[in-house]
């Protein structure tokens, strides 16, 4: 009894499912003829044909098919369309033709010479296009041209779904824009928001740009580009490289993210970062992540790093345009002749100036120049002043390798002719140390100590010594073998050789002072406040011998 309990049981629970399947509701699958206006039919020429012309009209599945004259199929629910060929699919789809072949089974309309199909906005081209029916498809595959009201689009191959309005093209495509213009070997298109999705070798052209790329989607409603796979940019002399590129023509800015590389072949110079960020409406940009600027504009070339790098221009689209370059922090720069580095800089077209801040250090072959702040500046792509501000020292390295000439002051400036220096002047509290020179055979004479207030170096084109000037002064000289212990260095004496860049390539690893050796900002000294208390100690203390007697007799 229990045996058959849990047989029963067990039937019930298998076949309850199939007792609550429905029944697949029948869909009727038949072409029908609707109307034409002469119908016959021949069994000895054409076996199961029906012959119908004039106004024919057929319906199958909520689709109308109109046509001149056709050859019915009803057995195989197939028929061939002939003239004017017509077929209306809700109020949404159209297709025309001269010619066409449908399969009802199948729900496959073969549509030949002078195609057109409608879908909502788009218009479709073409000479042979076979339309699924089934999962909305329609393929072309001699030739074809779509059209969204706005875009054009050629191919030699593609299809078209009507339901996710996507289109695909492939071979010798060519989207057509009164702004831009695409080729590629592959475009997908989504007809609804305007977006062409490029695959393989592509270029797009519009407003100056081209663009190459194998990889990209253009916003074409937008005016958004997004390219990838290390695509390019050029404009004119101008390009720029990058492993993702992403660009608005409407705000004018863009992005490039990976290896983004910017090359200027007029101005000769190039710009290198993981991340860059441009606007050309307003002139600003952004660099940062191995930021690299190059500038071969000059004999020599000069490399120049730091954390990040941005751009400001003022004055845009005027006559009295000029730009800012900002490189922030851990700045590193090379160049043959010229070596630096700084926690920042300003570089400023409007007065061609470089200003370096906190801790800058500047070496030319043998000589080290630094101070709080280091201002140069240029006319015609040449130096022709630099100014040095606060605790400002310059070091130069005898040929012994030894000893070192010093200067010490508040400030410095240099003057340059052609590049070329050929005069210094320190000014305030000014220390050097000198090593004269014998003539005859190039030894150290002794060292000179000097203190003044203000002191001028002339030198001739060769950077020699041609004559100095100073004011007042307190100075001494030793003997090589007599100098005192201490005396060969100032105090505020430093040579950085280990932090001085080697070559374009040491420039990404930051070597700083040590904590005891940064400068510290030395402030003004401001005078005391005055007040009525401080007034009356002063005049106290000021006051003359008899006054200060008649004070003391009076009490």
């Amino acid at each position: 009894m229990v045996l058959c309990l849990f047989a029963l049981c067990l039937f019930d629970a298998v076949a309850a499912p199939y007792q609550k399947r429905k029944r697949k509701k029948h869909v009727d699958e038949r072409i029908y003829l609707e109307h034409s206006n002469e119908l016959y039919a021949d069994e000895m020429t054409m076996p199961g044909v029906q012959v119908v012309k004039g106004n024919v009209r057929f319906m199958h599945r909520g689709a109308r098919l109109y046509c001149d004259s056709a050859y019915f199929r009803q057995e195989d629910n197939t028929f061939e369309a002939f003239g004017h060929v017509r077929m209306v699919q809700g109020d949404t789809l159209s297709l025309k033709s001269e010619y066409a072949y449908y399969d009802g089974l199948d729900e496959m309309v073969r549509a030949r010479r002078n195609v057109v199909l409608r879908h909502r906005k788009s218009v479709l081209y073409t000479d042979s296009l076979d339309f699924d029916r089934m999962y909305n498809f329609g393929y072309f595959f001699d030739g074809g041209r779509l059209n969204d009201g706005v875009n054009n689009l050629v191919s030699d191959w593609g299809e078209y779904n009507t339901e996710t309005r996507q289109a695909t093209f492939y071979f010798g495509v060519k989207l057509k824009n009164p702004d831009y213009t695409i080729n590629t070997d592959t475009l997908y298109y989504d007809t609804r928001r305007r977006i062409a999705h490029v695959v393989g070798e592509s270029t797009i052209l519009s407003d100056g740009n081209t663009v190459k790329t194998t990889e990209g989607f253009y916003d074409t409603r937008r005016n958004q580009m997004r390219l990838f796979s290390r695509s390019t940019v050029e404009n004119g002399d101008k390009t720029i490289t990058g492993d993702s590129l992403f660009y608005n023509s409407k705000t004018g800015s863009g992005e490039g993210f990976g290896r983004v590389e910017y090359v200027d072949k007029h101005n000769k110079n190039e710009l290198y970062a993981d991340y860059c960020r441009y606007n050309e409406q307003d002139g600003t940009a952004l660099a940062t992540r191995n930021a690299l600027v190059v500038d071969y504009s000059q004999p020599d070339t000069l490399w120049m790093h730091a954390d990040s790098i941005r751009l400001e221009t003022f004055n845009i689209n005027t006559d009295s345009i000029y730009r800012k370059v900002h490189g922030y922090y851990h700045v590193r720069a090379f160049r043959q002749d010229v070596q630096a580095v700084c926690d920042s800089l300003v570089l400023c077209s409007l007065d061609s100036s470089a200003v370096m801040y906190r801790d800058p250090i500047v070496w030319s072959d043998g000589r080290q120049l630094l101070g709080e702040k280091i201002s140069v500046f240029a006319a015609d792509s040449t130096i022709r002043f630099a100014h040095v501000e606060g605790q400002a020292l310059s070091v130069e390295l005898m040929n012994d390798g030894e000893h070192y000439n010093q200067v010490g002051s508040k400030e410095m400036m240099a003057y340059f002719n052609e590049g070329v220096l050929r005069k210094t002047e320190a000014i305030g509290n000014v220390q050097t140390i000198y090593y004269p020179i014998d003539d005859k055979d190039s030894t150290l004479i002794g060292l000179n100590y000097l203190e003044t207030d203000t002191l001028r170096m002339f030198l001739d084109e060769n950077r020699r010594m041609q004559k100095i000037w100073t004011s007042k002064y307190n100075a001494t000289t030793y003997p090589m073998n007599q100098i005192p212990a201490g005396k060969d260095k100032l105090a505020s004496f430093g040579w950085f050789e280990n932090i001085r860049p080697k070559d374009k390539n040491d420039l990404f690893v930051w070597r700083g002072k040590n904590a005891d050796q940064v400068l510290k900002p030395q402030k003004q000294r401001v005078a005391p406040r005055i007040t009525d208390q401080t007034s009356k100690v002063a005049s106290s203390v000021l006051a003359a011998p008899e006054d200060k007697e008649k004070s003391e007799q009076s009490k």
